[in-house]
């Protein structure tokens, strides 16, 4: 199997686990640690150099959405409001791991550069 097939499925693991555990609101410290090391995964296989910034962009959108408060909406559609803070929260767990990488990958290469 090749490695960008492998961080493709890491990567859809990792949206599939938190949608799953965010809808039923599982707080296993399992869960965590499978979406980190995924996470890990998808940014040492996933992101190539020149997809470095729109990578951290989208991950800084996604990482600042998880600081977001959709509590309100569970007095119009009961559990949706606190499902959806659940989902964007474990989404945030297994992006900022391979931000983190990236952002360091993209730092060593600007070091490195003569």
């Amino acid at each position: 199997m090749k490695m960008e097939k492998v961080g493709e499925l890491a990567f859809l693991a990792c949206v599939v686990i938190a949608v799953l555990a965010g809808l039923v609101a599982a707080t296993s410290p399992w869960v965590l640690v499978l979406l980190v090391v995924l996470g890990l995964v998808v940014g040492f296989l996933n992101v190539s150099e020149k997809e470095t910034t729109p990578f951290l962009v989208a991950a800084a959108a996604l990482i600042i959405a998880g600081t977001a408060s959709f509590g309100p909406i569970d007095s119009v559609v009961p559990g949706l409001g606190s499902a959806l803070n659940n989902i964007l929260n474990y989404v945030a767990v297994f992006v900022a791991p391979a931000a983190v990488l990236v952002a360091m990958k993209a730092v060593y290469a600007l070091a490195s550069k003569k």
